[in-house]
């Protein structure tokens, strides 16, 4: 099956003008037709391409090593929004939150004074965005901790670990970490990274 033409996806999908100052948090809950998981970053809408099998193997492990490793006042979500100001409202791929963060079943969002910890996972589309653009924002917003995954020549994850300096508003690298993640922060944990291809963590 062969994919249709561009000519044919343009003229059978209408593409959002953004008002001069640009789209607001606000509008991704209001804009009809947008693709799953748009974000918004410094007013500008952002599609997400097509999920490779590491990106989902990795957030699947994270998201679930964490989960069963968290305490009861914690909770972990996947790909949430979080509204970081009116003109940034990005997507960890994996975030971890206060339980006080639960505001109702339908909250699209959440504010970054309730996320302990965002994840992105690195792919070749979001490269510059999950290396630099993200964790900037993130750390101005004040969200204490920050992970960047990247693949490993291995093919398993690598991750590199980063904690808020509050007084400048900036992440300081604390370590990278390979085949074994194990921190104290924020709450203790141990997570084998090359348990990617397994279905289950234990």
């Amino acid at each position: 099956m062969s994919a249709a033409p561009d000519d044919e996806v343009t003229e059978h999908y209408h593409y959002p003008v953004p008002p001069p100052q640009g789209w607001v948090a606000e509008d991704l809950d209001r804009l009809p037709d947008l693709p799953r998981h748009t974000e918004l970053i410094d007013g500008g809408l952002i599609f997400m391409s097509p999920q490779t099998r590491f990106h989902m193997r990795t957030m699947r492990l994270l998201e679930n090593s964490l989960l069963d490793q968290a305490p009861d006042e914690l909770d972990v979500f996947r790909e949430f929004s979080v509204k970081l100001d009116s003109r940034n409202r990005p997507e960890p791929d994996v975030l971890v939150v206060s339980l006080d963060a639960d505001t109702g079943p339908k909250e699209t969002c959440l504010r970054p004074e309730d996320v302990l910890l965002a994840v992105e996972v690195v792919s070749e589309e979001s490269a510059v965005r999950d290396r630099d653009v993200k964790p900037r924002k993130y750390a101005a917003a004040g969200v204490l901790h920050f992970w960047r995954v990247e693949q490993g020549a291995d093919g398993l994850p690598v991750v590199y670990v980063y904690e808020l300096d509050p007084t400048l508003r900036a992440y300081t690298a604390t370590g990278i970490y390979h085949n074994t993640l194990k921190l104290d922060v924020p709450f203790s944990f141990d997570i084998d990274l090359t348990a990617i291809h397994r279905r289950h963590t234990r």
